[in-house]
């Protein structure tokens, strides 16, 4: 059977219950998701000067083909978004500049350091993302950047945040869609300090004089994120959930919740639709944590589509800007960003599938057994045969299809790199 007579079966199982699901695709079409591009290079990026990768961050594996220049890193996301359907958005890390060889401080930054990012991102019609890099540098050696005691190295990390916010507001300017652009630290201590308070109020003061400088905010969104701890941060991270969450608020920022930076059992699902009654937009960084941080590649699970479930169901869609996180150096790269990013775009087609008016109302009725009946129910119902078919009427492959081209791709392109 073919895949439309496949779809126009399962099409009418859903019209029973008023869903439209021509109507589903065309909503879905124009829901961008922002794809990062460290997966491509085990988060190296291209500065001259590059050292070891710190912060708490680690990336395991060495599987071959990574992308070490930026025309291998465009090429390679060039196909994994060719395997993906629906238009989107590619979120860069400062590291990823481009200064032709010259050796060009974090803090020194410019917009002509990614002109061929905007560029190549015109060509293909994508928006683009932006975060400042506040690691893998000898001035956050000791794990301490925004909050650090002494203030010439917090100064410069304050600098490069500006010119960070500058650069995304070039990134709005020149690609007609607003960058959002997000800070996180790795700052925090081993073990259990002695001052908490000392360090969060140099953050708040660091953040204040970054904020303090001007911003078109139509066409640069700041955002801040939180962590729960890292490798080096077990015992206290100075830029908690709380502290972010309370300075966003107050100073009308948003604030990014990455799945993979709370507790294993603390649901980032949960806190959306609570986040969304303060604050106009909320920010998410989609990852895959596995009894920590880890940020595995994402997977089509329970809490993947409870998040999706949460943006659908309270009309969000505009509200909620969707990133990804993930970085997997075991598997092949173009791999995993087409496993992760197709698995948040069939999220959120599963979400637009469900019969999210009727599960309310049995809610506020107090009627659980059928709320409860249903929402199982709806677990195998023939969604499959929709997702294939909005695959295919967005010219990307069909089901597994897409294993070839990775595979091929791998073949000609990926094993002769060195």
């Amino acid at each position: 059977m073919s895949v439309k007579s496949q779809f126009d079966l399962a099409k009418k199982e859903y019209e029973q219950w008023g869903i439209n699901v021509e109507e589903v695709f065309e909503i879905l079409k124009n829901v961008p998701i922002s794809v990062h591009c460290w997966q491509g290079d085990d988060i190296g990026g291209f500065e001259v000067n590059k050292v070891e990768l710190s912060g708490g961050i680690d990336v395991t594996g060495n599987y071959p083909g990574k992308a070490t220049t930026p025309e291998e890193l465009r090429m390679d996301l060039e196909k994994a978004l060719s395997l993906i359907p629906g238009k989107h958005r590619i979120n860069l890390h400062a590291i990823y500049a481009e200064t032709d060889g010259e050796v060009v401080e974090r803090d020194q930054l410019e917009p002509k350091h990614f002109e061929k990012w905007v560029a190549w991102a015109k060509e293909h019609g994508l928006g683009l993302d932006f975060n400042p890099t506040l690691f893998s540098h000898e001035k956050s050696a000791d794990g301490l950047t925004l909050s650090h005691p002494d203030p010439e190295i917090r100064k410069f990390w304050i600098d490069h945040c500006i010119a960070s916010r500058r650069i995304g507001e070039y990134f709005g300017r020149e690609l007609g869609t607003p960058c959002l652009t997000n800070i996180w630290i790795p700052d925090g201590y081993k073990d259990v300090p002695s001052d908490r308070l000392t360090p969060r109020k140099r953050l708040k003061e660091s953040l204040d004089e970054i904020f303090a400088v001007e911003v078109d905010e139509a066409l640069n969104i700041d955002a801040v994120e939180s962590k729960l701890f890292g490798i080096g941060s077990e015992s206290f991270v100075v830029g908690s959930h709380e502290f972010y969450l309370s300075y966003a608020l107050k100073n009308n920022k948003l604030c990014l919740l990455d799945t993979g930076h709370y507790h294993p059992t603390e649901m980032v699902s949960n806190k959306i639709s609570a986040m969304l009654l303060f604050s106009e937009k909320v920010a998410l960084h989609v990852s895959r944590p596995v009894r920590w941080d880890s940020d595995h590649v994402v997977t089509f699970d329970d809490e993947l589509k409870e998040i999706a479930l949460e943006i659908v169901r309270n009309n969000a869609l505009d509200q909620v800007m969707i990133g990804l996180d993930f970085f997997d150096a075991s598997i092949n790269r173009i791999a995993a960003w087409t496993i992760g990013t197709r698995n948040m775009v069939k999220a959120l087609l599963f979400a637009m599938l469900m019969p999210n008016e009727q599960l309310k109302e049995l809610q506020e009725k107090g009627d659980f057994t059928k709320r409860l009946a249903l929402i199982e129910e709806f677990k195998t119902y023939p969604f499959g045969a929709i997702w294939n078919y909005y695959c295919e009427q967005m010219n990307v492959p069909v089901k597994e299809q897409w294993i070839e081209d990775v595979e091929q791709y791998e073949e000609t392109v990926l094993s002769r790199r060195k």
